[in-house]
């Protein structure tokens, strides 16, 4: 490939990654760049790769490439050692984020000079404190443009680390009303009941369009987000669940005959670090707030 259309490629790339400053896939970029070949693509991304232009990450087994923030590389370039140090830390430590404690043992650097360095990397707008849903009075850093994951944020069931049991409740009953509409219109199926059975099964991305569609959410779900309340309902006896032979789940509305189980009355049966908690560690069920809540009630 020569100089030019060497540049040529990566500036339609860029332009991509522009457009969608959370991330391009694989497939956005050879969108872009229909003319190119699958070898001649891969030569391409590794080029930006090594220039420094993107960075890597992996979203659901998906691996996603955003442009690096330039404004934060400007800003950190005249800055003393020490800053860029603490950057550099902060930088590897990616949309997890890291805790002063750590930057303090990895950076040597005493409470006080490392204090003065966060805060001036603050008011630069090159990094940001994120406090974790899982420790209400801890804070990570991570850089400014980062998006928390999941299980710093708790994803879209928390707001502010407040658990938004409410907005909860109106997605798992509309959801349940996706699966129950779908089974209403398969009825006395003129193809027999086990065909009419089989109809009434939904796959999670069905009902998260049905749910974006009716545009009751103020943050984008995602399927997996529509799982976790499926999974409720499917715990609750009001629907349950199924693998297909080309391997997806579905789930499809029934009539509960017992009362819902204790499990999706307390925070944990929405939760999604509940794989995360355990008797000792970061998560623990002693030190969640949200079960202390609901223990009050």
């Amino acid at each position: 490939m020569s100089d030019n259309k060497s540049d040529e490629v990566s500036e339609k790339i860029l332009n991509v990654a522009r457009k969608n400053p959370k991330g391009i896939s694989d497939k956005d970029m050879a969108a872009a760049v229909p003319e190119l070949t699958s070898a001649e693509l891969v030569a391409a991304i590794n080029k930006l790769l090594q220039q420094g232009v993107f960075d890597l990450y992996n979203q659901g087994g998906s691996l996603l490439y955003r442009l690096k923030n330039q404004n934060s590389k400007q800003a950190i370039k005249g800055a003393d050692n020490e800053e860029k140090v603490v950057y550099n830390l902060i930088e590897e430590a990616g949309n997890k984020g890291i805790w002063i404690r750590d930057i303090r043992i990895r950076s040597n650097l005493a409470n006080t000079q490392l204090t003065k360095v966060l805060k001036s990397l603050e008011g630069k707008k090159v990094i940001k404190a994120v406090k974790c849903v899982n420790a209400s009075k801890k804070k990570v850093y991570m850089l400014f443009n980062l998006e928390p994951d999941r299980s710093v944020s708790g994803g879209a069931w928390y707001q502010d680390q407040d658990f938004e049991s409410e907005f909860v409740d109106i997605l798992n009953r509309q959801c349940l009303r996706f699966l129950q509409q779908r089974a209403d219109k398969i009825k006395n199926n003129p193809r027999g009941p086990i065909v009419g059975r089989t109809q009434s099964y939904a796959t999670a991305a069905e009902v998260q369009k049905y749910i974006t569609d009716l545009g009751i959410s103020k943050v984008k779900l995602e399927v997996e987000d529509v799982i976790t309340i499926l999974n409720t309902l499917v715990y609750d006896g009001k629907a349950e669940s199924n693998v297909y032979p080309d391997g997806n789940r579905v789930y499809r509305a029934i009539e509960s005959l017992l009362p819902p189980p204790g499990l999706v009355q307390v925070p944990c049966g929405v939760c999604p670090l509940i794989h995360k908690c355990n008797s000792t560690g970061l998560i623990t069920p002693q030190d969640c707030k949200y079960m202390d809540e609901w223990l009050e009630q």
